[in-house]
């Protein structure tokens, strides 16, 4: 066989090139890829040789998380475990990648693909490998600043981390879904969990439905032909976007106090009524969601808007030749554009309501408290998943309560995507 120029077809076994590859750089030197085969050894060696201790300890402290209490901590064990599985799914993959390469020169080099000199070699990696070298470093970002630390989460949920158990005072051990079956089984964090949960799902839809309903309002009154100076009216409307919305929720939650706030003392004083904004629950909730509406609704607004530009005029006049009313013309041509349009924008709308831990946090903390939950009234998953971190360092339940809320949010949105038009190949409904 003369690898310099064409090889004989059917002399070159692949399979053999493949099993030479369980050795790492093997199969290519078997393929006359010399230098190619000594950069596959060498960084398969070079990895083993630095990273071995560090696996080692990695996978012992992961099973284990430990074992002399008060020197060894669980935490620090188990973030070295789970990056230890990191580096070695890289490691899988390189050696993955190590195997299909030598095999598939082997076929090509059977086929009588002539093998390439060293300097067309380094060309052809240059072409194939500098998208890649572009993304490493964010998918280095990606690994190591994302998905390192939900990994740590998810991997808390199945421990007994809380106050009572911290590191490195004490050790950390695997409970199993112990968790999650204390969130349905233990009363108080059943109660909780539930109270939370559907005041979270009536918060959302409520508030994130008048949101869009306002805006779609709004929009289609300032669009139509009557309506002067629009361009002024929409600026006027949409300042509430432009105002940080840290500000309106600390300026909307004086406003609301019970004792001195503008809506007691000022609006509704007159009328001898004084509300208690802050400390019944049903007032709370009606003023959080006051307040992200209007909050919200100017983005909505200006999306509405922009969208509304493009129904052709032609469109309306043909309805008003088939004498179809103003309903009809809403109800066929104007909402049936907006919402093919803006689905995706919605429905992030309604995904980022149910995680909207600023108004809930900032406006009331989540109170007033209930008596015989670890939650306030007004408490959405994600600002009571903050309390349990931060207030009651139960990080075990936190880490459930995450993983279940994450759950919710990822299939609501994938089966809304999957249901919206927009995100289907050529917007046939196939």
């Amino acid at each position: 066989m003369n690898i310099g120029n064409k090889s004989v077809p059917g002399k070159h076994n692949p399979r053999i090139a493949a099993l030479l590859s369980l050795i790492p750089g093997l199969g290519q030197v078997y393929n006359g890829r010399y230098i190619k085969g000594m950069l596959f050894f060498m960084i398969m060696a070079s990895f083993i040789i630095v990273f071995y201790d560090f696996l080692n300890i990695g996978y012992w402290g992961i099973v284990t998380l430990g074992t002399l209490q008060g020197v060894d901590d669980s935490r620090a064990l188990l973030i070295q475990g789970i990056i230890s599985l990191l580096l070695t799914g890289f490691a899988v993959v390189f050696y993955w990648f190590n195997l299909a390469d030598a095999r598939k020169e082997a076929e090509k080099i059977q086929m009588g693909w002539r093998i390439s000199t060293i300097s067309e070699g380094f060309r052809a990696a240059w072409d194939k490998g500098f998208p890649y070298a572009l993304i490493a470093p964010g998918l280095f970002m990606v690994v190591f600043v994302l998905l390192l630390p939900l990994l740590f989460m998810m991997a808390l949920a199945f421990t007994n981390y809380n106050i009572y158990n911290s590191p490195p005072r004490f050790l950390l051990s695997w409970v199993g879904f112990d968790n999650f079956v204390n969130v349905f089984s233990v009363p108080i964090w059943r109660k909780t969990f539930f109270s939370v949960l559907s005041w979270t799902i009536v918060w959302t839809l409520v508030a994130t439905t008048l949101q869009v309903g306002l805006a779609l309002f709004l929009a289609v009154i300032v669009n139509d032909k009557r309506v002067r100076y629009k361009k002024l009216i929409r600026t006027f409307l949409i300042l509430p976007w432009a105002v940080p919305s840290f500000v309106s929720i600390l300026t909307f939650a004086g406003m609301f106090n019970d004792q001195f706030g503008a809506v007691n003392n000022l609006l509704l004083a007159p009328f001898g009524i004084s509300i208690p904004w802050m400390t019944d629950s049903m007032w709370t909730k009606v003023a959080i969601i006051f307040v992200e509406v209007w909050l919200g609704f100017a983005f909505v607004f200006a999306l509405f808007t922009g969208v509304l530009q493009s129904v052709s005029n032609d469109w309306y006049e043909a309805a008003d030749v088939d004498g179809a009313n103003k309903w009809q013309k809403f109800r066929h041509i104007t909402l049936p554009h907006v919402l093919f349009a803006t689905a995706p924008l919605l429905i992030i709308q309604y995904t980022g309501n149910f995680n909207n831990f600023n108004i809930i946090y900032l406006f009331n903390r989540g109170g007033p408290p209930v008596r015989g939950q670890s939650a306030g009234s007004t408490d959405i998953v994600i600002s009571w998943v903050y309390k349990l971190t931060f207030d009651t360092m139960n990080y075990n339940m936190a880490s459930v309560i995450s993983i279940m809320l994450g759950i919710i949010v990822a299939g609501a949105a994938f089966l809304q995507f999957r249901r919206t038009r927009s995100f289907k190949e050529g917007g046939d409904g196939k």
